[in-house]
């Protein structure tokens, strides 16, 4: 039972870590994109950065999904491998159909 609190602790804190690194990263390039695009509309440099900016706030949530899937498997809890396997599934599905009907 041990090795099970200390598995679901390391994956909280990974993921809590992913997750705010994730946001940040995001909230910087949208900030500074947005900073560039207030004093220079047709930059270049803005319209990149705010894209990176959304690109790593959607990614956020697929890697989660992979660092659970991971740290799932280290720990051998096949239930949440096949859970999280699905919704990774899910995802994916959600993606290609997303860019395939753009």
């Amino acid at each position: 039972m041990r090795a099970t609190e200390n598995g679901l602790s390391r994956l909280e804190t990974r993921l809590g870590r992913l997750l705010v690194t994730g946001v940040l990263l995001s909230a910087a390039a949208l900030g500074l994109g947005l900073l560039i695009w207030l004093f220079s509309p047709s930059a270049p440099a803005a319209d990149l950065l705010l894209r990176i900016g959304l690109y790593v706030l959607m990614a956020t949530p697929i890697l989660r999904v992979l660092v659970s899937v991971a740290e799932y498997v280290r720990m051998r809890d096949w239930f949440f491998v096949a859970t999280t396997l699905a919704v990774l599934t899910v995802l994916g599905f959600t993606i290609f159909y997303a860019l395939s009907a753009a």
